[in-house]
């Protein structure tokens, strides 16, 4: 079953698909134009979900968060209940305060993020799914504005588990979190064109050290990591998912030097960037 509503004044989408036996996304090609996030729930048994051409385990009662970028598909689509959106229905971004899940549970560069439901989550999350099948049959003035509080509700229901099973010590709304956050989603934007760290610190108004002492404290991957892990999965989807020569990539991806690029890359892969797409080589195991 496939449910849709449609803002008329700004293109605005939001879909809810349950137990579609061919649901996939491939953002390079087929599904290019349709920008949505995908919010990913398996209420069966545990199966493969390949994203990037990464295989991962997705496990019974799991919430699996999809950016826009990301190609995916999985082994028993069947037991799949997914939520879409596009920016123009609900801007997470613009919206953060609302939710808190940008830098986080999207827009972020860590690893992949699970989010289990125990049995009162379940629970809860069914009863929330019933009232959006509701809202959806629900035709009038007002359909959108309920769809988009319950999208919402949604979202900060996933945020407060993911960051409940996070492991933390500290609170992760405080200050300090709220930095991480804003600097990945600084490099969402910006890793194109900006490779160093000085740059991201200094729109922070931090040093490098201090960052770095900030991402340690998390038990992040370091500053400098995550860019070029970002730089690297990039890389990894143009040549996996396009026809895009490695000079083209380079220039793509803010290197000068097709070279440079060509040593960055197998630094990082044990690949160059021709060996990588002549062999169809996985993307690395972690996006």
């Amino acid at each position: 079953m496939k449910l849709s509503a449609t803002e008329q004044s700004t293109g605005g989408d939001l879909l809810l698909l349950i137990n579609e036996k061919h649901f996939d996304r491939m953002f390079f090609t087929r599904d290019r134009q349709h920008k949505y996030l995908t919010i990913a729930w398996n209420r069966g048994e545990k199966q493969t979900v390949t994203i990037d051409e990464v295989d991962y385990d997705f496990l019974p009662n799991t919430i699996l968060p999809l950016m826009v970028n990301q190609s995916f598909r999985f082994e028993h689509s069947e037991d799949i209940v997914a939520w879409q959106f596009n920016r123009d229905f609900y801007c997470i971004v613009d919206h953060d305060e609302e939710v808190s899940c940008v830098g986080f549970l999207f827009y972020g560069s860590s690893e992949q993020v699970f989010v289990t439901l125990d049995d009162a989550m379940q629970f809860k999350l069914q009863r929330l799914l019933d009232i959006f099948i509701e809202e959806f049959e629900t035709a009038d003035n007002i359909q959108i504005d309920m769809l988009r509080m319950l999208l919402k509700r949604l979202i900060i229901i996933v945020t407060r588990l993911a960051k409940a099973h996070s492991g933390h010590k500290e609170p992760m709304a405080d200050e300090k979190f709220g930095t991480i956050r804003k600097f990945n989603l600084m490099v969402e934007n910006n890793y194109r064109e900006q490779h160093s760290v000085a740059y991201y610190a200094q729109q922070l108004n931090k040093s490098p050290k201090t960052l770095s002492n900030l991402f340690a404290l998390y038990n992040h991957k370091s500053p400098l990591q995550v860019i070029q892990e970002r730089l690297i999965i990039e890389a990894k989807r143009l040549l996996y998912y396009t026809d895009k020569s490695a000079k083209e990539i380079t220039y793509e991806l803010g290197f000068e030097d097709a070279a440079y690029f060509s040593n960055f890359f197998k630094k990082h892969t044990s690949f160059s960037p021709t060996d990588f797409r002549n062999n169809k080589v996985l993307i690395a195991e972690g996006k």
